[in-house]
């Protein structure tokens, strides 16, 4: 009987420190080379932290990757005494590379990506053929985070939100009064996500938006990336009232049906993102790199004429 009672006021407590009854200390750190966004959160410093969609440097005319850009993650981590308990993505990203694994063997943690990864790792295992050995459940992360699933940091729990849209595994991530986007908004001025990878779809993406515009006006919202118009210098936080205000492409006022018309019209002109075909095929295994073939060397592949 004790320990049920315990484990209900345990409950309680935590259920307490949930949604936007806390303000945690929110640290980004700007990738020049992606404009990716990488978010350290917590409670409080010396506390337990959550790395939120880390880039591990790849330079592209090589196939050298390097670690400058997670290593400035891992020097705040140290200063600040922090307890990496969570290294998290938002989605499969198609700009840049995680560095999940590097920062998993320097600060420990584990990797989470939502549940619907395991459709992204379907579609993708088709379009580069990849070995018979690889799996599509997910089992390449340590968690597959659910809907509504918290998130533990100290006697604070954050909370998964389901985004789909931009791809079809997209989550965001609530801790107190922050939200974590991902690619589903952009700075007002930017707008919001394409949806023309394997999976997106700009009807759900629109119903996504609406979920996190229907939070609280003061409600913080992090972008994982800032592509600035020239009159101004990298900004990455927002809130729900300026983007219902202000944001370019879904503000309030703007139908589901004039959204998902712009949408279209609009990713039709779009390029395919310069780090796509390597990005992709290392995101999906966790950021790992595919084995090694018979000369001990690992190769990422380049489909032809299919994207």
């Amino acid at each position: 009987m004790y320990s049920i009672l315990k484990n209900r006021l345990l409950f309680h407590r935590l259920n307490n420190m949930t949604q936007t009854n806390f303000k945690p200390l929110v640290h980004g750190i700007v990738d020049p080379a992606t404009w990716t966004v990488t978010y350290v959160v917590c409670q409080r410093e010396g506390g337990a932290c959550a790395i939120i969609d880390s880039v591990l440097d790849y330079d592209a005319k090589s196939g050298r990757t390097s670690h400058a850009s997670a290593d400035q993650v891992v020097r705040f981590v140290h200063e600040h005494h922090l307890q990496v308990k969570w290294i998290l993505e938002t989605h499969a990203h198609a700009d840049h590379l995680t560095a999940a694994p590097y920062l998993k063997e320097k600060l420990g943690g584990q990797i989470g990506i939502g549940a619907r990864i395991t459709t992204v790792q379907q579609v993708f295992h088709k379009v580069f053929n990849l070995e018979p050995e690889f799996k599509t459940d997910g089992s390449q992360f340590d968690v597959l985070l659910k809907p509504g699933q918290p998130i533990a940091l100290d006697d604070a729990v954050g909370e998964v939100i389901d985004v789909p849209g931009h791809t079809p595994a997209c989550v965001a991530y609530q801790f107190g009064d922050a939200v974590f986007v991902g690619d589903t908004l952009f700075m007002p001025d930017v707008g919001t996500a394409r949806c023309d990878f394997p999976g997106g779809d700009a009807k759900t993406l629109y119903a996504s938006v609406q979920k996190l515009l229907s939070l609280p006006d003061d409600t913080r919202l992090f972008m994982c990336h800032d592509y600035p118009p020239t009159n101004r210098p990298v900004a990455f936080e927002s809130t729900v009232a300026e983007q219902r205000a202000h944001n370019i492409h879904v503000h309030e006022g703007v139908s589901e049906a004039g959204f998902v018309a712009m949408r279209t019209q609009r990713d039709a002109t779009l390029e395919m993102p310069v780090l796509i075909l390597p990005a992709v095929q290392v995101n999906i295994r966790a950021g790992e790199f595919p084995p090694a073939e018979a000369n001990g060397t690992r190769y990422l592949k380049i489909p032809l004429n299919t994207l």
